[in-house]
Order: C-alpha cells, then structure tokens, then sequence
C-alpha cells in the first residue's frame, strides 16, 4: 500500500528541500516521490541531505502540473494551513494517514505539499478532495517543507502498521474514481450548467468552485460519478431535442 502514496512537492526552490523531504520519506518506507514545475534541479546539495535516500531524489518523476501529477490518483490531500477565504474539507493529520491506508490499497493516493513561502495556490488547493493542517504550537507553527513531509508520512505509516496488525482487514475496498475523471465530471457539469442557463457564461467561478467543494466533500464512488454523468447527458439530449 505505501508504494501507492505518492509524496507531490509544488513549485519547490531550494534544492536541499528535495533531498530533506526524500529522507523523510524513506524513513517512513514512502518511495514515490513527484516534483511539479520545480524551481531547481536535484544537484549536489539534493543528494547530501537525501543521505541514504539519494536514490529516490534521483527517481522522482517531474511534470508541470499538479493535474498531470494527481491524474491517476483517487484520493489527493494538500497540505495547508486552515484558510477563511477557501472554505474546504479538512482532515487532521492522524484522519490523513488512516484515509490513506483505507483508499490506497488499490489506487494511486497523492499529498501534496506547496511552495516554501507561499504554499499552495486557491486553484491547487481545489484540486484537492481535502486539506491537511497539521496543528502546530500557534504561537510558533513555522514548520518546514521536510518536517511537514515527516509529519505527515509518520501519521501514514503509522495507520498503515495499525491496519497490517489489526485482525479485521478491510473486508470490501470502494472504487473512487480518478483525478482526471472527478475533473471531466466538473468539464460535463459546467457545460451543462451553463446550457440550462443555472450559471452565466460571464462569471461561472463562484458557484462552481461550491459545486467543487459539494463533490469533494461528498466523494461519490466510480460507479456514482458514472449516474451522474449520465444524468447530465439526459439532460444535453432533452436540451438538444426541445431545442
């Protein structure tokens, strides 16, 4: 199940964070490491805090952009502090870890973490089913990208070792379905929305991001994302046959 967690950094700056973040992991027994639109290459400074976990520096995939990164993934987690502007489901880091362990038997699990300053963007963070914060002194939260890394990949492993040694197993495994089928389904709803005139064609943001959020929040299974998309096709053809 651990080589399903992929470790996402975004828009990372400084090389040493690279390699400080792939020992976290390695630690934990997380290999799967992904750089999107990194700012720096894995250089020297990368393998000397990597120590003994080089090699997954040098074997992470790097891609563009989060989309691309989380494509495959049925579950995607970003890290980041609790926000008034972006409303959003959010999971403690302990819920993280076990959420993992429940939907990354089968498929591809992504936590994401952000730029070094500024973290993640409002539409990076809405590309997540939830956030993660990890509650921290707040009188002082500084943490860094790697302690974040840490943080985080111990709460997994630790829920990981706690459903190897439990004697129930999970019995039956939900299929959620992919990044990139939740965002054709968003594509189809927009569309939809805009043909029956629920949303203008001017200012369709505000209420798709609620829309966005209801999703996430709800997590409808493959074969519910399925229904719904044939309920929007329904409604294109009764538009297109009154039409």
């Amino acid at each position: 199940m651990l080589n399903n967690v992929k470790v996402v950094l975004v828009g990372t700056s400084h090389s040493g964070n690279i390699g400080s973040a792939a020992r976290a992991m390695k630690v934990m027994g997380l290999s799967n490491l992904v750089l999107v639109d990194p700012q720096c290459s894995v250089d020297e400074q990368t393998l000397a805090l990597a120590a003994g976990a080089a090699d997954i520096a040098e074997n992470a995939t790097v891609v563009d952009t989060l989309s691309e990164a989380v494509a495959d993934c049925a579950l995607v987690v970003g890290s980041s502090a609790r926000s008034r502007t972006l409303e959003w489901p959010m999971l403690e880091p302990r819920e993280c870890g076990q959420k993992f362990v429940a939907e990354g038997q089968d498929s591809p699990v992504a936590l994401v973490f952000g730029r070094e300053r500024t973290g993640l963007t409002n539409e990076e963070l809405q590309t997540c089913h939830y956030h993660v914060c990890i509650p921290a002194n707040p009188e002082y939260s500084s943490l860094n990208l790697a302690m974040a890394v840490q943080t985080l990949s111990y709460e997994i492993r630790m829920a990981y070792l706690d459903n190897e040694h439990s004697q129930y197993q999970v019995q039956e495994q939900v299929e959620y379905p992919r990044h990139k089928e939740l965002e054709m389904f968003f594509t189809h709803l927009e569309k939809v929305a805009k043909d029956t005139q629920f949303i203008s064609e001017e200012q369709p943001g505000k209420v798709m991001n609620k829309l966005r959020r209801l999703f996430n929040r709800a997590r409808p299974e493959a074969q519910e994302l399925n229904i719904l998309r044939g309920v929007l096709t329904a409604v294109e053809k009764r538009i297109s046959r009154d039409s």
